[in-house]
Order: C-alpha cells, then sequence, then structure tokens
C-alpha cells in the first residue's frame, strides 16, 4: 500500500506549534485563575469563588473579575458601615 507523506513535515510543524501555544494558554490561565481565586477568596466573595473554580474562560472572566468586580468601595472600612464623606 502506498501513503504519500509529502504534507508530513508541515503536519510536524503545526503540531509542534499546537503544543506551544497549548502550553502557553495553560500557563496563562492557570496564572489568572489562581490570581481570581486567591482575591476572590481575601475578599470573602463565596459566589464569585465557585463560579471562578467552575467556568473555564481562559482567564478573561478572571480578569473581569480582578479589574471591575472585585473593586472595594472607597468609602467602605473593614467591619464597619459605609461611611458618608464630608
Amino acid at each position: 500500500m502506498y501513503t504519500n507523506n509529502w504534507f508530513m513535515p508541515w503536519g510536524v510543524f503545526w503540531g509542534g506549534l499546537f503544543s506551544i501555544v497549548f502550553v502557553l494558554l495553560l500557563l496563562w490561565s492557570i496564572f489568572w485563575k489562581g490570581l481570581a481565586l486567591w482575591k476572590s477568596a481575601r475578599l470573602g466573595h463565596k459566589g464569585w469563588f465557585v463560579a471562578l473554580l467552575v467556568i473555564n474562560t481562559a482567564g478573561i472572566l478572571e480578569i473581569l473579575y480582578i479589574y471591575f468586580f472585585s473593586r472595594k468601595d472607597p468609602f467602605t472600612k473593614v467591619g464597619t458601615e459605609k461611611e458618608i464623606s464630608a
């Protein structure tokens, strides 16, 4: 049986490139997931912690949580009600 392997070098190239991209995406996702889970645990956001743990979005949801949803109100102190600034 004759097989034509003229495309084999390209298959090795794309397979290797895919592996590199996959590893980089994995490291990217692990970094942001770990940072977001740590921040949500520190702030006591149990719902966010579970959502961040279960939903995999390649770091997108984690980045949104860190930069937009985990912001503390500047007029709130830990353990007190909101203060009204003068």
